[in-house]
């Protein structure tokens, strides 16, 4: 072991991050690096210990076998001695952080990991940071074609792939579904088609890549068909017929809905989700207004904290509320299309509530700011993203199983969306 395996290893995982310069890392950026990290790898390697490695404190210990392992495992790789085994040493053969790319047999294929345990913080937020940091590199000028077209309005949804690409002998090529770089799969040179599942609707940014660098990327919209009811499970979720959770006044998941898919409930309650996607007129997170009820239907054992995540989805950064009961509030975390907020280190006790009964949420933007409303007392505000949002999809997030009603969206005055 080096210090040189550990840098290379380090900026493996740099690459597929793609978040920029170390350098230019925050606190919360090596917050959500541990969340994303636990969520992957089951091993918690602390914010502090992550800015250490990284040289943001001075550290001159080389870290434990463990620590090793885990981040390796995190890269994709089976372990520390397999990536230092299948790298190719710097100075042979060109940049060896180009060729420090894991089998893709090694990768895992879903968009969001498995979600098995009440703390929906972790699964919802922390991978929705991926979104924050924007890809503010430009993709490599050069023979480069690259373009996708879905098979269906519904979900799971095929994507076909076209592409181009003049690489060199040594080379390889990649597409890669999203932001997520474990959605990432190797393709052939000398072919111009590739398909890909997306089992959840979401707008994505997807890539074609020589080695680790993109050269060539583009949105893609993956939309539903009306409203779509779903039980998370890796690798494929549990997809629910309407007369399932569609009501009359209501879409409700009942805890007898998941047990009759063969589903327990405990002792880690699974997270069920709802989505409606690309179905109506969008609107701009600098004129909007959202209004919502909801209610947690299960809260035994572990699923005490009552999560549940409203998300607008955008064609860039989502917007995601969460809230919880009043004494899970230090977990929660906003990202306001933008950037996150942390219950770590900001007061969002606002967002915690009774949620077994009907709680509204109302989140309304006024241009400059985006203010947020629980039961009609606001709670909270931040400032709106700098850049150009629309909202173009909306979803729901519950540890165990939920209920929904009286949604409505707004452009300025304009309703572009109700339902329930």
């Amino acid at each position: 072991m080096s210090q040189q395996d550990l840098k290379q290893l380090l900026k493996v995982i740099e690459q597929q991050l793609d978040w920029g310069s170390p350098a230019s890392w925050q606190s919360k950026d090596f917050e959500i690096l541990n969340e994303l990290i636990l969520e992957k790898t089951k091993v918690s390697l602390s914010a502090s210990t992550l800015r250490r490695l990284w040289g943001r404190v001075e550290y001159n210990h080389m870290p434990s076998g463990t620590t090793l392992d885990t981040l390796a495992k995190f890269a994709g790789f089976e372990n520390w001695r397999n990536f230092t085994k299948n790298r190719i040493p710097a100075g042979q053969n060109g940049n060896a952080l180009t060729h420090a790319v894991p089998s893709p047999a090694k990768r895992k294929r879903g968009m969001w990991p498995v979600v098995t345990k009440a703390a929906i913080t972790l699964a919802a937020i922390a991978l929705a940071g991926m979104y924050v940091r924007k890809n503010n590199k430009v993709p490599a000028k050069g023979p480069y074609s690259f373009t996708s077209r879905p098979v269906t309005r519904s979900i799971p949804n095929s994507v076909i792939f076209d592409y181009r690409a003049i690489t060199n002998p040594g080379d390889s090529l990649f597409i890669q579904q999203s932001w997520d770089p474990t959605t990432r799969s190797s393709i052939d040179k000398n072919k111009h088609q590739f398909t890909s599942i997306y089992y959840r609707p979401g707008f994505y940014h997807a890539k074609l890549l020589i080695n680790n660098k993109i050269v060539k990327q583009h949105n893609l919209l993956i939309p539903t068909k009306g409203w779509l009811g779903l039980i998370a499970n890796y690798p494929i979720p549990v997809y629910l017929d309407s007369t399932e959770f569609i009501r009359s006044d209501m879409m409700q998941v009942l805890p007898s809905t998941i047990t009759k898919n063969n589903i327990q409930m405990e002792p880690n309650p699974p997270v069920t989700e709802f989505y409606n996607v690309g179905n109506f007129e969008t609107a701009p997170l600098k004129n909007f207004s959202f209004i919502s009820e909801v209610k947690n239907n299960f809260h035994d054992g572990a699923a005490a904290c009552e999560y549940v995540d409203i998300t607008l989805f955008t064609d860039d950064t989502p917007v995601i509320v969460q809230l919880c009961a009043k004494g899970c509030v230090s977990n929660l975390r906003l990202l306001n299309g933008g950037y996150f907020i942390s219950g770590k280190d900001n007061d969002l006790s606002g967002f915690g509530t009774d949620l077994s009964q009907w709680t509204k949420l109302e989140c309304k933007s006024d241009g400059k700011k985006i203010r947020y409303f629980l039961n009609g007392k606001q709670v909270y505000e931040t400032q709106l993203p700098l850049y150009t949002e629309n909202i173009v999809g909306i979803g729901y997030r519950f540890a165990g199983a939920g209920s929904v009603k009286n949604i409505q969206l707004k452009k300025g005055e304009k309703i572009v969306f109700s339902s329930y």
